[in-house]
């Protein structure tokens, strides 16, 4: 192993073993890229190396940084992040759970089923996993266990479902994808679609069978009444303002009215919308709203601009073809090869948050993808069908990270607004059954790649 080789691991150590430091994760990034910098520069000096690593490399990360946020894609992030923090506020979903309520409450792990249709709803709308997580828990989770709900059934049911927003556009994650593989992002919104709504039909299935299987786990509400055209008429006046404001963004990209950075604007503006049709916005809440939006998009670019120095300097290193190397040695076919990449990207969800997976392993990963050979069906419309499949899968067992132990957000999210009662590992047991569940629509999306790249290519078609 030549000293470049040596680096490169170095490098990646130096990264896993800081990370338990508590440190600020962008932090860590720039800092470990700029020390092996001058380890690489100093080698070559004193040693006699070749790394290539010296002032300039310094230099090239300024002029990457330049070109990395001056990308207009990246413009759809806050606005979408304001869109769904604005819709947090706009007092819809408590709307959609009231009437939802009145539609399934015939059906055994009705309440439940409500729950994950609005997730499907709201991940379609805001996309923002801390606020569909805390959305869902302070509606649903006193009325399951009120109607008698299982612990487990309850919280998984909430935080599965709250998770569907980080996977069914408009997502942050997909954009972000699209950014670091140079890909359409529409490619990828249109592609997460269906994987996303099989993951919401996968829940329904499962609680209707957990309702048949152990009704007293899932128990009917007392009160409930005969299903009236009154009931699907209030469900419909309360989804239809959300409808719109999902084919407003989604529809003008589908059909190409207009880009995603465009839509984006189309959402922040129709959030506010909403919210001031049902009398939920004032001057302090649209100060919240912007203040945590600057918060929240700040931590995203912190990460990005340490994620690119600590990937320039990795490339230097030739640590993508070094990678490269690792995996073309594995005695697998390339499913196999895919299977290993997805596994390790799970296993690395029990530790570091998406954004740093998605800004250091997709671009070091994505060369690997091409040189498989994979036969993707690109229907004569998408270019690298491969690579748009590749991050949809990733997508999903990225959202697989939210609710695995120690760093699943959506079951911290939850404990934090749930009643005393709900324990820590009550929400453990609970998890278990969706993340076994979003694994199977992992497979039957790895298995069958047509649906991901069949709706982008009907409508570029």
């Amino acid at each position: 192993m030549d000293s470049n080789g040596i680096l490169v691991i170095g490098m990646m150590l130096s990264f896993i073993v800081l990370l338990f430091t508590g440190y600020p994760i962008a932090f860590i990034l720039g800092g470990v890229a700029m020390a092996f910098t001058l380890i690489g520069y100093c080698s070559d000096l004193w040693l006699g190396t070749i790394t290539g690593l010296d002032y300039m490399t310094i230099g090239i990360v300024v002029n990457r940084l330049y070109k990395v946020l001056y990308n207009w894609i990246l413009i759809a992030l806050p606005m979408f992040i304001f869109m769904g923090l604005m819709l947090d506020r706009s007092g819809i979903a408590e709307k959609m759970m009231i009437a939802m309520q009145g539609l399934f409450g015939k059906v055994r792990g009705g309440l439940a089923i409500s729950v994950t249709v609005i997730g499907i709803l709201l991940a379609a709308a805001t996309g923002i996993i801390g606020a569909s997580v805390v959305l869902l828990g302070l509606l649903s989770l006193p009325a399951m266990l009120k109607q008698g709900y299982a612990k487990p059934l309850a919280v998984g049911t909430v935080c599965a479902s709250g998770t569907l927003g980080i996977l069914i556009p408009p997502s942050i994650m997909l954009v972000m994808m699209a950014d670091q593989l140079s890909l359409p992002v529409g490619d990828l919104f249109m592609g997460a679609l269906i994987p996303g709504i099989i993951l919401g039909l996968l829940y329904m299935i499962y609680i209707l069978g957990y309702g048949f299987l152990r009704p007293q786990n899932a128990p009917l509400a007392e009160d409930q009444q005969e299903l009236k055209f009154s009931a699907v008429w209030e469900v419909f006046k309360t989804i239809l303002p959300t409808g719109a404001l999902i084919l407003a963004v989604l529809g003008s990209i589908f059909i190409g009215v207009a880009t995603p950075t465009e839509a984006s604007g189309i959402g922040a503006l129709g959030s506010i919308v909403l919210a001031l049709t049902n009398k939920k916005l004032n001057f302090k809440i649209f100060k919240e709203v912007l203040q945590n939006t600057f918060n929240t998009t700040g931590y995203i670019f912190g990460i990005l601009i340490g994620a690119t120095c600590f990937a320039l300097v990795l490339r230097e290193l030739g640590g993508d073809e070094f990678i490269a190397g690792l995996f073309s040695g594995l005695p697998f076919g390339p499913y196999g090869i895919i299977t290993v990449i997805l596994g390790m990207v799970f296993l690395l969800g029990f530790f570091l948050d998406w954004i740093e997976i998605t800004l250091i392993i997709l671009p070091i990963l994505s060369p690997v993808i091409t040189r498989l050979g994979l036969d993707i069906p690109g229907f004569g419309t998408i270019g690298n069908p491969e690579l748009v499949w590749f991050a949809i899968l990733v997508a999903i067992s990225l959202q697989t990270s939210f609710l695995t132990p120690p760093v699943g957000f959506a079951i911290f999210y939850l404990k934090g607004v749930s009643p005393p009662e709900i324990k820590l590992m009550d929400i453990y047991k609970g998890v278990i059954p969706f993340i076994i569940l979003q694994l199977t629509g992992l497979f039957i999306v790895m298995m069958w790649p047509w649906l991901v790249t069949w709706l982008p290519s009907v409508a570029y078609g």
